[in-house]
């Protein structure tokens, strides 16, 4: 590789910065060949999706082992040059300890920062209580400090997409976990501009992610001005081209017609892309 490609801590320096000021869009790629292109177009940072790649191998979101999932995060953050964000779902375990051990595995895949969520793995709908959920928080923040510190630890409470869509509750645990030493605070499934003012009151100036997974009607300008400092857009990216790739084969299927396949990016513009590309890892 060329030595002018940046270091894992040079992409957690610079993620690291990306959170003291302003405000910037952080998509969500599914594999490699997304990941360069979402790069190409000048986006700062990229943030995995679990059910974009649980639903590019063919698993339901949740269902993918740990092992897997670290070496999906080491694939990507060795073929991008711009820092990568981990979802790490609950940290694929329950124990506040366990998550400690499975942090520091997460964070030796060169990521420059992971997220940690308050709801159980791959169950009904259901979150850990007040307690544990901070106790789980407090011991991701030890695992990163052990390791350096540089990595930065987003805190996810789950209420608004588990089930429990209460907003005073929601602010409890972003508060409490902003006070645990999260770096930054997201809360998913939120969709109104008095929600997202009121999370971004909460943490005391502290970064708060924002989940722009739908035609919700804000801008980048519009959340900006909300306070929000992140915006991720999940699995959304991931499908759109299931979408498109489930209507055309679906209608070739029933209808025998190839419809969906007008106005599409050529082959040669993608070989232009990814041959320029190639030539810079």
């Amino acid at each position: 590789m060329p030595s002018s490609r940046p270091s894992t801590a040079d992409k957690r320096k610079t993620f690291r910065a990306l959170h003291q000021s302003g405000c910037f869009v952080i998509p969500n790629p599914w594999n490699v060949g997304s990941a360069r292109y979402l790069q190409g177009l000048g986006f700062k940072a990229l943030a995995t999706t679990s059910s974009g790649h649980a639903h590019s191998e063919g698993y339901p979101d949740g269902a993918q082992s740990m092992d897997d999932v670290l070496a999906h995060y080491r694939e990507l953050a060795a073929a991008t040059d711009i820092p990568l964000n981990a979802d790490f779902e609950n940290g694929f375990a329950d124990d506040p300890d366990a998550v400690a051990q499975n942090v520091t595995r997460c964070i030796a895949t060169g990521v420059a920062g992971l997220s940690i969520e308050d709801s159980l793995q791959q169950s009904a709908p259901a979150l850990y209580d007040f307690d544990m959920a901070l106790a789980r928080v407090k011991a991701a923040r030890a695992a990163i400090d052990k390791a350096g510190g540089d990595v930065t630890f987003t805190a996810r409470t789950e209420g608004f997409i588990r089930g429990r869509p209460d907003i005073d509750e929601t602010i409890r645990r972003l508060k409490a976990f902003a006070d645990a030493g999260a770096d930054c605070l997201y809360s998913p499934g939120i969709k109104t501009r008095e929600h997202i003012e009121a999370t971004v009151k909460a943490v005391g100036g502290k970064a708060i992610n924002f989940l722009n997974s739908g035609a919700l009607g804000f801008t980048v300008n519009d959340l900006a001005g909300m306070g929000v400092r992140r915006i991720s857009v999940g699995g959304s990216l991931a499908r759109v081209a299931m979408h498109a790739f489930i209507k055309t084969a679906t209608q070739i299927a029933k209808d025998g017609k190839f419809d969906g396949f007008a106005d599409l990016i050529s082959n040669a513009d993608l070989n232009k892309f990814f041959s320029e590309d190639r030539k810079t890892f």
